[in-house]
């Protein structure tokens, strides 16, 4: 994702705020610790962009995700005009 909008945005330092993360966690129903999960996410974009990178945040536990990929991730940016 930070490459993705380093691609774009051209350098990251145009992001203004992360408002706001959905993480969802392909996982077994007995499974019950998808916030811990999606913390990696959380914690990486506070390290990286700073004081714009807290944010509010969902993580759910889904049965399945395209590709049976592990981890989803949707983040809602907010970016300075360049």
């Amino acid at each position: 994702m930070l490459g993705v909008l380093k691609a774009e945005l051209g350098e990251l330092s145009r992001i203004s705020d992360v408002i706001k993360l959905l993480g969802m966690v392909n996982a077994t129903p007995d499974f019950d610790r998808h916030p811990f999960v999606i913390n990696g996410c959380s914690d990486l974009l506070c390290e990286v962009l700073g004081t714009a990178g807290p944010h509010a945040r969902s993580a759910i536990g889904v049965g399945s995700l395209p590709n049976n990929i592990t981890v989803e991730i949707e983040a809602i940016i907010a970016v300075k005009d360049s």
